[in-house]
């Protein structure tokens, strides 16, 4: 384009052209061709060369402490087990009052650092049919995974994850992990964030009794409060992505600290690092925190469930001789009404504020409800028609 408008220009200033002629004939407007004239007499032939229309200076160009920052953030990240991808560095950047970059720019400045690894090409995203539940507390995803001690000792970490915001309701530590260890995390967790609609777990003995023909603890806990309970295809971990994914950050950070010793240790370890997963960083899949998430939209509840129960609690027992089971309540005795026909039956009671609900362990026949009135001694099962005296009325 330069040639172009230095044949035009020295026609015109050569007097083979006027100004109107060489617009017609080369295409361009009066007023371009002034420009081009006025250029000449300023700066000769050289100001007739083609110029960027790009700004002489960026208003968003990444400043060198921006830039600095970046790479301070990727090191000190990397070597503390956490997450340090573009988008955690952006929050943090937006954290500390910087205005952060496109997560595509702070890729490239960690490339010209070298501080990203080429990693071999992976099935793209698009490819996978992903899930995720629409509201809080609609699906809590669980499972466990083995850590060592110092000593080399095998621990289990049961985990509570929520499906859509990502919080991490429960990490305990336990050796092993058993059908009880379920239960009670479970109970405690809903004790703190209400019962969830449904569950997701895979097939192991300590969430399903299913392919033997039967329930567990867990299972009859769920059926007594209404929570759908959903288990991934066998040998098809991918329906519990989230879970098995956050496995791997948990170890990582892990992985950065001193083996604890003993398993109170790691417990102390899993405390800290539920707090900074909940609050300290933002997840890849919403860009908030977990805990900002978890709380931004309504919660889910199980079909059918009363709004007013939150807070329950589970015990085993059997039925007594006399059909009765006994159960003490702010230092007072009680008795519960089960019923001379399941005398000697091994249940699991589970109570909320207002009701008791007794299954039968090995079966999961619910034998009786009884209403908690703090005024009498004796619950009647509700599940039983009112026994009456002879030739009473009916």
């Amino acid at each position: 384009m330069s040639s172009k408008h230095r044949v035009v220009v020295l026609k015109i200033v050569a007097g083979g052209l006027t100004v109107s002629a060489a617009a017609a004939e080369y295409g361009m407007s009066r007023q371009y061709l002034h420009k081009l004239l006025a250029r000449y007499r300023d700066e000769g032939l050289d100001g007739l060369d083609a110029r960027t229309r790009a700004p002489k200076s960026s208003p968003h160009a990444v400043t060198d402490r921006v830039r600095e920052r970046i790479v301070q953030l990727r090191q000190a990240l990397a070597a503390a087990g956490t997450d340090a991808g573009p988008v955690t560095i952006a929050w943090h950047l937006q954290q500390e009052g910087l205005r952060p970059p496109s997560t595509s720019t702070i890729r490239r400045v960690l490339h010209q650092a070298a501080l990203i690894t080429p990693e071999p090409r992976k099935r793209p995203r698009s490819s996978f049919v992903r899930f995720e539940a629409a509201q809080p507390n609609e699906t809590w995803q669980s499972d466990f995974t083995h850590w060592r001690l110092a000593d080399g000792t095998d621990v289990e970490i049961l985990n509570w994850l929520d499906d859509h915001s990502r919080l991490l309701l429960s990490c305990s530590a336990h050796r092993p992990v058993t059908g009880k260890s379920v239960v009670d995390t479970f109970l405690t967790t809903i004790d703190i964030y209400g019962p969830p609609a449904s569950t997701l777990t895979d097939n192991g003995r300590v969430y399903t009794a299913r392919h033997g023909g039967g329930r567990n603890e867990f299972e009859y806990v769920l059926a007594a409060l209404n929570i759908r309970q959903k288990n991934g295809a066998p040998n098809h971990p991918q329906t519990q992505g989230k879970i098995e994914r956050f496995h791997q950050t948990l170890k990582r950070w892990l992985a950065a600290r001193p083996r604890a010793h003993t398993i109170s240790e790691l417990q102390t370890q899993l405390d800290t690092f539920r707090e900074h997963y909940n609050t300290a960083r933002p997840h890849r899949a919403h860009g908030l925190t977990p805990a900002t998430a978890y709380t931004a939209t309504p919660k889910a509840t199980p079909a059918g469930s009363r709004h007013d129960a939150v807070h329950y609690r589970i015990r085993y027992d059997h039925v007594g001789t006399n059909g009765k089971i006994s159960f003490r309540r702010a230092a007072r005795m009680h008795h519960l009404g089960i019923g001379a026909a399941h005398r000697g039956k091994r249940c699991i009671l589970i109570t909320d504020e207002h009701t008791i609900t007794v299954i039968h362990l090995d079966t999961g026949e619910i034998l009786a409800t009884n209403t908690i009135n703090p005024a009498r001694t004796y619950w009647r099962n509700n599940e039983k028609e009112p026994g009456r005296w002879p030739d009473s009325p009916s």
